[in-house]
């Protein structure tokens, strides 16, 4: 251990008896851990929150859809067939998407209408395991609704609805639009109100019959093994089929949008609590300068006995480096205890103060959940380790300017 880094710590221990000093020195170490400790739980929490975002949307989107030029298919089992001997490809499923109005107790939605086979449909999406009340029944005129689109009709588990279709059919009372009465025998709860609000499913062959689509089908959804490698099996199965003839879009196209502003609005908060260290690392140089001063003495003797101004330097350059070091290791320690157990811990405050922060009927997700990322632990630790190090440079290099004749004079 060298002199320089003994007599640092030396001043470290040293100072616990001054007072201010090591008043400061402690508020300077406690911002630094509170920073740490803050930015990895939040960036830990957002983690969580964009994984079960990312899940829901994904449940209801499929992880890539399959369809021919000009939206329809008409030799889709063959195709499913195909697609399925893709190693990566998990299974998949046809589906019909078309618009539709549904209506009862004299109100009325637009809405987005899924034919699906229930049996297929399963193995590449959970909505129909978030039935809320009743069952995933679509034999016969069985339809599925959200539980937001059930409550805006005001309908329940057995209720008449009536689904109404841009399709035209002439009858002997003239030209009007099909539509058919169907039998709610499910409601969903996705816990996305994208689809709560406004997604109905019925079975494909009803589809067929109200959509003029006999034998064809809208496109083919797939489930994949890897989430993040969809888009390359995607084009590894458009490569084994006809090129030309069918296009892929996978997740990541259909909610690119939504992955930006995840990621952005992560990028953003980082950098605005970043500052919460930055601040902390401010007082390391306001604590540091007040070191220097108390220790004018003390730099004066160790000159005068041979010590070089480089060597004064790097002790106040240790000194800070210490704190800096120590603050950011307890921060991180707290960091990842605290993002660890942050459900227990927001429990807890919610109980004592008698309210939830996050409402079941008002957001998407009404607990706190957390995910670390390493990539994440290793820029805060970085970051705040580079900080620390600018900070304590500018009292190092004062301490080493001393002038020494002044400081003897005055003593």
């Amino acid at each position: 251990m060298s002199v320089e880094f003994r007599i640092s710590n030396q001043y470290l221990r040293s100072n616990r008896k001054k007072g201010f000093v090591s008043f400061i020195s402690g508020v300077s170490m406690v911002g630094l851990i509170l920073g740490v400790m803050t930015l990895i739980t939040v960036l830990s929490v957002m983690n969580g929150f964009h994984k079960e975002l990312r899940d829901r949307v994904l449940s209801a989107i499929s992880h890539s859809t399959i369809t021919e030029y000009g939206s329809t298919l008409d030799n889709w089992q063959e195709l499913r067939n195909k697609i399925n001997q893709h190693p990566q490809v998990l299974d998949s499923s046809p589906y019909i998407e078309r618009y539709g109005l549904l209506s009862a107790n004299g109100r009325a939605q637009g809405i987005s209408v899924r034919g699906i086979i229930p049996v297929l449909e399963k193995k590449t999406s959970i909505l129909l395991d978030k039935i809320q009340n009743g069952v995933s029944d679509l034999s016969g005129s069985n339809i599925l609704i959200g539980s937001g689109l059930a409550l805006q009709l005001g309908t329940t588990i057995g209720d008449k609805i009536t689904l109404l279709t841009p399709e035209i059919s002439s009858s002997i009372i003239g030209i009007q639009p099909r539509f058919k009465r169907f039998n709610i025998s499910g409601i969903f709860d996705a816990g996305i109100n994208e689809y709560d609000n406004n997604l109905a499913f019925i079975h494909i062959n009803q589809a067929q019959k109200l959509y003029s689509m006999k034998g064809l089908v809208s496109g083919i959804r797939l489930k994949v093994d890897d989430l993040f490698q969809a888009k390359q099996i995607t084009n590894e199965v458009l490569n084994s089929l006809d090129a030309n003839r069918y296009y892929g879009i996978d997740w990541t196209k259909k909610k690119a949008n939504f992955i930006k502003a995840l990621n952005l609005e992560k990028q953003m908060i980082g950098i605005i609590l970043s500052l919460i260290i930055a601040v902390a690392a401010f007082n390391i140089v306001s604590m540091m300068v007040m070191v220097v001063t108390d220790k004018k003495s003390d730099i004066a003797i160790l000159r005068t006995i041979g010590m070089t101004p480089n060597r004064i330097v790097k002790i106040f350059f240790y000194q800070g480096l210490t704190i800096g070091i120590v603050g950011i290791v307890v921060g991180v320690i707290l960091g990842i205890l605290l993002s660890l157990n942050i459900e227990s811990v927001v429990s807890g405050i919610e109980s004592i103060l008698g309210f939830q922060f996050f409402p079941k009927d008002v957001f998407y997700i009404n607990r706190f959940p957390s995910e670390i990322h390493l990539t994440d632990l290793i820029k805060v630790i970085i970051g705040a380790f580079v900080l620390v190090i600018i900070a304590s440079i500018y009292p190092a290099k004062r301490a080493g300017k001393v002038e020494i004749a002044k400081v003897l004079n005055h003593e």
